[in-house]
């Protein structure tokens, strides 16, 4: 990969205005364990990929959308393979932002000046955890509606807005063909947007302040 940089860098000159991103001194006794947010980086690539290959051929109907997933999964050259790195790269990264949580609550990372780091960071799993929630229901099968349908229905258990907020998360009554739109919408559009700035909020500031290894 050096020489492969090498050449690259040779002709486009990459190195040298972005010296200070490239080459950034490491500080000495991290280990493995701090690696779990660049791997989580790493899987939200693989998923916005994915996502958009998917989006090709996935139909957000309520009459073609589990059809598409077979024509995905049995038609499409490779289709399987890409769904299948779609799905395991939305566990992976779930399981890379916990790992990282914990990594940065034993070592007391949180603490100040990086408070509102942890913050971001605690947003960001919010946004994961709602990123897998609306992207489930796009299967449109029987696991997926009633999972949907218990998951928004414990919405509707908050005292005086439970019933407003759960027809605004479904957009009708009941599990419809409108709660199948929102929810690709949702998922497609709004969630990684909102992922992305976050994460670059979180990047940035790792940047800006270092890494933090004291206990």
């Amino acid at each position: 990969m050096g020489k492969l940089f090498d050449r690259f860098d040779a002709r486009f000159h990459v190195r040298r205005p972005h010296k200070r991103f490239l080459q950034r001194r490491i500080p000495e006794g991290l280990n493995y364990t701090y690696c779990f947010g660049g791997l989580a980086l790493t899987f939200f690539i693989v998923l916005a990929v994915t996502g958009l290959m998917l989006s090709v051929y996935y139909i957000p109907s309520e009459k073609e959308a589990y059809r598409s997933i077979l024509v995905i999964n049995d038609e499409i050259f490779l289709g399987w393979l890409v769904r299948s790195l779609h799905k395991w790269a939305a566990s992976f990264f779930i399981v890379m932002i916990i790992l990282h949580t914990i990594r940065v609550f034993v070592t007391r990372s949180y603490r100040p000046p990086r408070e509102l780091n942890w913050i971001v960071g605690c947003c960001t799993f919010l946004v994961a955890m709602a990123s897998a929630f609306t992207g489930y229901l796009l299967t449109w099968d029987q696991r997926a509606y009633w999972a949907t349908e218990v998951g928004t229905a414990m919405i509707q258990t908050i005292p005086l807005i439970g019933d407003h907020l759960m027809y605004a998360v479904r957009g009708s009554a009941e599990i419809s063909g409108k709660t199948l739109i929102r929810f690709y919408s949702i998922h497609v559009l709004f969630l990684p947007l909102c992922m992305g700035f976050l994460m670059w909020m979180h990047f940035h500031m790792v940047k800006r302040q270092g890494i933090a290894r004291r206990l």
